[in-house]
């Protein structure tokens, strides 16, 4: 009898083994959820603190005065400065400055070659010494022609006396005098040729007419120089004035002695007083030139002519605005805010700003005088989380 092959039944028979698998998997889902559900004792348990406030610095909203200014370019100009030039002829000799050298007013910067002024001066010596012994030799006739004519005027009433003596001695007498007074002319013409002469000699050393920096040398030893010819540029860095070309609609409040501000180098702060207004327009800028003395603190140096500086024209009216610090504006999705400090917590608010004011700018809209803005910390703020206050900073002034 052969043996028979049992297989799978598909009723109530063998069970299939896929079967089997489905269960473990939802036994072994069921077990986990109850090991992850939380017992009656862990829902009781309360939730842990919030985060602590957040420290921050704050300062205050205020109304302070404004002064409209309008920014305008000028330069530092010498007071004096040009071309030093030579004041008698001749070849250089010698020159004593270098470009970037200080001297002192007096000081020699070059030296002409002066052999022939030398001489030329000693000629002028002998000359008045000349003249000078003609004067006395033409006052010694004089005296002798007056003196014989006193005598002569004596014998008047003498049968010794004669008329056409006494005529001719008078005038020997006016011709004596004449001589004399030509004698003392020639001399006073000598003895004024040798002053000329010593003035030359002494301008054969060219000196430097105010202290200052050589800023160029036009000269170098050997060359021939004509009077009238620059040999050296000097500018006078120590005394500078501000000038500056103002539009001529905003000269009229520049007074004379108006005070206002100046940034050298956009940054170091100065104050300037208004000196003159030079009464002459340009006709295709409208503007005119005006010079303004800088009131320079000490320890301000390397100041140079033509540098620039800004001025700080009053520009309109005085008046009053609320400014808050720029430290407390923050710009999130394009939107300007602050966080404004109510009770502890801080509150977002959106502002509308003005112009910068310094360190602070002018508040259209969004906060009042008297306001407390958040300007430390505030870049990691939420809105309305509890805050301490870690120290008020005083109110900044307007820095225009």
């Amino acid at each position: 009898m052969r043996g028979l092959v049992l297989s799978p039944r598909t009723g109530f028979g063998r069970v299939p083994a896929w079967r089997f698998i489905l269960v473990a998997a939802v036994a072994a889902a069921v077990a986990l959820a109850a090991f992850s559900a939380p017992s009656p004792a862990q829902e009781k348990k309360p939730q842990t603190p919030s985060q602590p406030p957040a420290q921050v610095g704050v300062d205050v909203v205020i109304t302070e005065p404004l002064r409209q200014t309008v920014p305008v370019i000028g330069r530092f100009v010498a007071r004096q400065t040009g071309v030093v030039a030579a004041r008698v002829s001749g070849p250089v000799g010698e020159i004593r400055v270098e470009v970037g050298d200080r001297v002192k007013a007096g000081d020699v910067i070059a030296v002409l070659v002066n052999d022939m002024l030398k001489w030329q001066h000693e000629l002028q010596k002998a000359e008045v010494q000349q003249y000078a012994a003609a004067v006395k030799t033409r006052k010694a006739t004089a005296k002798l022609r007056r003196q014989e004519l006193r005598r002569i005027e004596k014998l008047i009433k003498s049968a010794a006396f004669s008329k056409a003596r006494l005529d001719d001695k008078r005038q020997e007498v006016a011709v004596a005098d004449s001589q004399a007074a030509e004698a003392q002319g020639k001399l006073n013409s000598a003895r004024a040729n040798l002053k000329m002469t010593g003035i030359n000699l002494y301008n054969a050393a060219v000196r430097a007419p105010y202290s200052g920096v050589i800023s160029k040398r036009h000269i170098e030893v050997g060359a021939y120089v004509n009077l009238g010819d620059p040999l050296v540029t000097l500018v006078d860095d120590a005394h500078l004035e501000i000038e500056a070309d103002v539009p001529a609609n905003r000269t009229p409040a520049l007074l004379a002695g108006t005070r206002l501000k100046a940034y050298i180098n956009g940054t170091q702060e100065i104050a300037a007083r208004v000196r003159a207004v030079v009464p002459e327009e340009n006709p295709q800028t409208r503007t005119r030139t005006v010079r303004f003395v800088p009131e320079l603190p000490l320890g301000i140096s390397s100041l140079a002519n033509n540098q620039s500086v800004t001025l700080q024209l009053p520009a309109g009216n005085d008046g009053t605005v609320v400014t808050v610090h720029k430290d407390a504006i923050l710009s999130r999705k394009g939107k300007t805010l602050v966080f404004l400090v109510q009770g502890s917590k801080a509150v977002m608010r959106p502002v509308r700003l003005g112009e910068a004011v310094g360190i602070r700018f002018i508040v259209n809209s969004g906060l009042a005088p008297g306001d407390k803005v958040v300007v430390r910390g505030n870049e990691r703020l939420l809105p309305g989380q509890a805050i301490r206050i870690r120290e008020p900073s005083k109110p900044a002034k307007a820095g225009g």
